[in-house]
């Protein structure tokens, strides 16, 4: 299940089928493809002398190269082949398209071939990105591509369409072209709570016992469990890629951002280190230290600075003409330098590469206060304490220091674990945000992340409280102690592979699409989650530390189970909420407004940006109006029937004490009973409480060891 070494294999072949000097054509589809998996000089040691553009037309005609074309099969590249063939510019072409090819395509080829110079045609199932191997994702150019419509379509529509025509397609493509690139034949399940997922889910499903694929998918039976596919959604996990990183690559892509292997620094005074590749294939001190913290990340630095130090010496005579044993006086010498100067320049290049990024991270870091920030994130995602994370949240929009989009993810961050809190602040805070410098348009993003992803939308309880058994369980978990308070938080991945694990996922939150009996309750060796909306390096780090884990256990059959994690996209704060920004724009008007039960900002409902009356969001709540029955007296809350599902909450100890019963429209026949529930209402939760308070009392306050 190593996608990186599956793309690898298939350039390897296509390169070396071909005999002789060649020339390798790609589109804007495959080249990153390429670029992700390979380097220039692994192509031309098998004699790939140019590589370029199918779509440049400026291209030189070279008779006596043959020409390897690795493209996408959609029209804009079908296109440019038939120019290309109709007036020939090399020797002869050897064809391979990314995924499958119609009918039709392979006609419209064949009919412009009038020199006969099609050599082979061929499927290469390498349809997407391989950012490691254990991660992949989709390319810029597949998430592009508007089909017959415009381009770009947003991830998220309303219903009912959830995923628009080309944007599921491209999904659906880039997931059965890992599928048959890695050889699986997998049970399908998806996220109750996603509409687009369970959409995906059926047209994967569909797809493998269907034409084109059927026939693709006929592999040899093995013996053991099924492989599983599981189509998750990134909105019922929104706090992931919100917060800050100290990990190398998540740091990387979070500060400076990393598209297809490459990382731009602008302010870079040497133009050669404006632009650096990171991969881990040919980087080996990109590959040992990708995941490690950036206070670990220091010390290897230094030690790689100290080994160039070490071969500088020994290589260069001007810096140690005390050491005769360094001068370069024989032709042995000459020899050795000529040997190891080329390996030298390349350690050069790398330490001058990460000694500058990471000065770059370091400067970013000091500049905008961002380990003071990212503690109060982490507090917001992964302990309760409201009045300790509002002080901490506002002191910091308020701080000139505190860069506007910093400002608005701790806004953000604050409204999603507190949504459902009775007393929350959210308004003061987005008042805060548009006070501080943020403008309307950007604070009004914290209700259309309350309305994409909010709690009303999620299925899982992300924050573990809402109810009083989770609540106690985010305690106990708080209680244990963290090494860095930097990194206490796991993305909610973990839990659900967690679960998947121990073969406790539960099918009705989790849907299985076809699948017999015995499949579905088999615990599965290969696992390939794929998250609609977008990946994030923390997630890519948390499955490859867990697969390095699960190697090694002889529970999880020969070799230990496997996992695979992909997406739209690999996502940073910026993306997220661009992609969150520019699906709103598709949704109802309503979506820039509070939600229900939520008030307005002052501010923000007084600023020039219309912000539209508030009506309802589409929801996965059933009822559509709130709880069916909500008691409250003193500290705590009843709820039975409400969106965040039934339990024992606590409130503010100053919201007194009432009962709020919000029955579907079609129960209104049965609306005269309400009273009569009213009635008891104060005697049931009188009740309630008083055993809630008895067990308190008797029960120990834990204490932490």
């Amino acid at each position: 299940m190593d996608v990186l070494k599956a793309v690898q294999t298939y350039i390897m072949k296509m390169i070396t089928e071909v005999p002789g000097m060649k020339v390798l054509l790609l589109d804007a589809h495959t080249t990153p493809i390429v670029s992700m998996v390979t380097t220039q000089s692994e192509l031309l040691a098998h004699e790939v002398y140019l590589t370029d553009r199918i779509d440049n037309t400026n291209r030189e005609p070279l008779n006596h190269l043959s020409c390897i074309a690795f493209l996408s099969p959609n029209e804009a590249s079908i296109e440019a082949v038939k120019n290309e063939l109709s007036k020939p510019r090399y020797g002869g072409y050897w064809l391979y398209f990314s995924n499958t090819l119609t009918k039709t395509q392979i006609e419209q080829m064949a009919s412009v071939d009038e020199f006969e110079v099609v050599k082979e045609v061929q499927e290469y199932f390498a349809d997407y990105l391989a950012q490691y191997p254990s991660h992949f994702s989709l390319t810029q150019a597949a998430l592009s591509y508007g089909g017959d419509g415009p381009s770009n379509p947003p991830i998220f529509l309303p219903p009912p369409l959830h995923l628009p025509p080309p944007t599921l397609d491209t999904h659906l493509k880039t997931i059965l072209s890992v599928l048959l690139s890695l050889k699986k034949r997998p049970v399908v399940r998806y996220e109750k709570m996603s509409l687009a997922g369970k959409k995906l889910s059926m047209e994967v499903q569909s797809a493998i016992t269907n034409a084109p694929y059927k026939d693709l998918f006929d592999f040899r039976s093995t013996n053991g469990p099924a492989p599983l596919l599981l189509i998750l959604d990134r909105r019922n996990d929104p706090v992931t890629p919100l917060l800050s990183q100290w990990t190398y690559q998540a740091m990387v892509h979070e500060l400076l951002g990393i598209n297809n292997g490459r990382v731009r620094i602008d302010g870079e005074e040497k133009i050669e280190l404006r632009d650096l590749v990171l991969s881990t294939s040919s980087d080996p001190f990109y590959s040992q230290n990708l995941f490690a913290n950036f206070g670990d990340l220091g010390a290897s630095i230094s030690s790689y600075v100290t080994e160039y130090q070490q071969r500088n010496s020994t290589l260069n005579p001007s810096t140690s003409a005390a050491n005769s044993s360094n001068r370069i006086e024989t032709v042995a010498d000459m020899k050795r330098f000529i040997e190891e100067y080329p390996e030298f320049k390349k350690l050069s290049g790398n330490v001058t590469k990460h000694v500058t990024l990471v000065g770059e991270l370091s400067k970013i870091v000091e500049r905008d206060g961002l380990l003071e920030i990212s503690e109060v994130e982490q507090s917001l995602a992964s302990v309760e304490s409201h009045a300790s994370d509002l002080r901490s949240v506002q002191t910091l929009i308020s701080s000139p220091k505190t860069r506007p989009a910093n400002k608005l993810r701790l806004a953000i961050l604050y409204a999603l674990r507190y949504q459902k809190l009775i007393g929350n602040q959210i308004p003061q805070v987005i008042d805060n945000l548009i006070a501080n410098g943020v403008s309307a348009d950007k604070a009004r993003l914290v209700y259309v992340m309350l309305n994409f992803a909010g709690a009303d939308i999620r299925q899982d309880d992300l924050f573990m409280n809402e109810n009083f058994f989770s609540r106690g369980k985010s305690a106990l978990k708080g209680l244990k102690g963290v090494e860095n308070v930097y990194t206490r938080h796991e993305p909610h991945l973990t839990q659900t592979l967690d679960l998947l694990l121990k073969n406790r996922l539960r099918e009705g939150s989790y849907p299985f699409v076809g699948g017999d009996e015995v499949v579905r309750t088999q615990r599965p060796q290969d696992i390939i989650i794929f998250m609609i909306g977008g990946t994030t390096y923390e997630e890519g780090r948390a499955v490859a530390l867990l697969n390095q884990k699960l190697a090694s256990d002889a529970a999880g059959g020969p070799g230990g189970t496997r996992i695979l994690l992909g997406g739209s996209m690999v996502h940073n704060s910026t993306s997220f909420l661009e992609m969150v920004e520019a699906c709103a724009l598709n949704y109802p008007e309503s979506i820039y407004a509070p939600p229900l039960g939520q008030q307005s900002s002052t501010l923000l409902s007084n600023a020039n940006t219309p912000i539209p009356s508030s009506t309802p969001i589409p929801s996965n709540n059933l009822n559509g109006n709130g709880p069916s029955i909500n008691l409250r007296a003193g500290g705590y809350e009843l709820s039975v029937g409400g969106v965040a599902g039934s339990g024992l909450y606590r409130t503010n100890e100053s919201a007194g004490a009432n009962a709020q019963f919000d029955l579907p429209k079609n129960f209104d026949a049965v609306a005269g009973v309400a009273g009569g529930i009213r009635d008891g209402a104060g005697r049931l939760w009188g009740n309630v409480r008083q055993r809630v308070e008895e067990r308190v009392s008797r029960g120990n306050t834990p204490q932490g060891r």
